[in-house]
């Protein structure tokens, strides 16, 4: 697991930090983003210049090392802000986040007709990845992840996080280890004593997180079991991006249903032929607002039910549950049987990344028993989402309301970024079959 960022940093920072606290020089990111330029961008110059010095040649491996270096940056960029979200192994996002930064920049340069070397792009990518990928396993060894831990207020909890090696200040006096940040309840009347450590610990330059923060920033999970002055605005997602995912989901979902379409037409015709009954299954399912909808489908499970249970119970899927047939199996550990979920994208009422829709009826059930379960259609639910990736699949109240602070999570924290971290686990939860029942 990578070590999850965490913001809110208290007062200033002054130059340096204590002594108990000196950093190894690759654990700072100027020193890794340097570094890691030289050997991606200078290099592959070096050994090209080595085998063909000629002007030509020169002029052509110039072109490439600046789209190289806007490539470097653009990938350490996209590589850092994948990293702090909790759950998120770093050598997971190094590949995909220099992927997407090279690949655009070079296919600028495709369109725009520049000349440039695909040796020099080709072994700056290769070297980009494989120095963060050694970097991220280096620092892993080094220097495990450490806070130390002001013992006020409410932060026992603390103790159930798993990952974090955990120092308990016994006193104000007490000399702090090599830590990367001290966690308190701020909320908490903590003696004088204690505010005078935690203001010299800012101004030294070490960082101060409050607990709520750091249980969200290392669990994944927002939990809310009261309104305060700022729960509505922490939960009200950026309108800008809120439109521009809409547009992108639609010509997304068009996308997939014109490439698809074989595909889709050889899944329905087998469904037809192993058992009786229509090739897709509809449900009614709660979306955004609170209004309901038809979400689509393939058919896994045997198309008639003469068990005589509840409409609740029927709703619920429950681990080797005899309903759900062979080739049922199969598209439900990949998710295939999601695929027609297209139609209600393009329709409006999903999208690719969000909340799981609940059946209509459990929906109804969780908003009586769970507080603050509406919140959760401020934004158009998902195929796939953060809840989906790190949860799996749910089959009950106590899993409904854990489930329910990861949907807060990626309200609180709507983004690009979280969204592209929930794809690149989505490929992982395809491959595995992870969650699926």
């Amino acid at each position: 697991m990578s070590h999850p960022g965490m913001t809110g940093l208290v007062s200033s920072v002054a130059d340096e930090r204590p002594a108990g606290n000196m950093r190894h020089p690759l654990l700072r990111l100027r020193y890794q983003l340097l570094g890691g330029m030289l050997a991606a961008v200078g290099l592959p110059f070096f050994i090209r210049l080595a085998i063909d010095w000629q002007g030509a040649v020169v002029i052509t491996v110039q072109v490439t090392i600046m789209a190289g270096v806007a490539a470097h940056l653009v990938g350490y960029m996209i590589y850092k802000r994948l990293d702090v979200f909790p759950g998120v192994a770093t050598f997971s996002t190094i590949l995909p986040a220099f992927a997407i930064s090279y690949g655009l920049v070079f296919l600028l340069i495709f369109f725009l007709r520049l000349d440039y070397s695909r040796f020099q792009a080709g072994a700056s990518f290769l070297i980009s990845s494989s120095w963060y990928f050694g970097l991220s396993v280096f620092i892993r060894r080094l220097e495990p992840y450490r806070l130390a831990m002001i013992p006020q207020g409410d932060v026992e909890r603390l103790m159930q996080v798993k990952g974090v090696v955990w120092e308990h200040l016994a006193s104000p006096d007490a000399r702090l280890g090599r830590v990367q940040g001290v966690v308190a309840d701020l909320r908490a009347d903590l003696p004088e004593a204690w505010e005078r450590f935690i203001t010299g610990c800012v101004l030294a330059g070490l960082p101060v997180y409050n607990v709520k923060q750091t249980l969200e920033s290392l669990t994944g999970r927002v939990a809310i079991e009261h309104l305060s002055e700022n729960t509505l605005g922490s939960l009200n997602p950026n309108q800008v991006y809120f439109s521009v995912k809409q547009t992108i989901d639609r010509l997304g979902a068009l996308v997939v249903l014109v490439l698809a379409a074989p595909l889709l037409l050889i899944i329905a015709l087998a469904i037809r032929l192993e058992s009786p009954g229509p090739a897709l299954f509809r449900q009614e399912r709660m979306g955004y607002r609170g209004k309901t909808f038809t979400l689509y489908k393939f058919r896994t499970m045997q198309a008639e039910d003469k068990r005589g249970i509840s409409d609740k119970e029927k709703a619920v899927t429950h681990e080797g549950d005899p309903r759900i047939t062979r080739l049922g199996r199969f598209l439900r550990r990949t998710r295939l049987d999601e695929l027609p979920q297209a139609i209600n994208i393009l329709r409006g009422e999903m999208s690719w990344i969000g909340p799981r829709p609940e059946p209509a009826v459990l929906s109804r059930w969780y908003e009586v028993e769970l507080p603050f379960y509406r919140y959760r259609y401020i934004v158009h639910p998902g195929v796939t989402g953060w809840a989906q990736v790190n949860q799996g699949h749910v089959n009950g109240l106590d899993k409904a309301h854990e489930k329910l602070y990861y949907d807060f999570y990626y309200i609180k924290n709507f983004s690009p970024w979280l969204d592209l971290v929930v794809a690149l686990r989505t490929i992982r939860t395809m491959l595995t079959g992870f969650g699926a029942k």
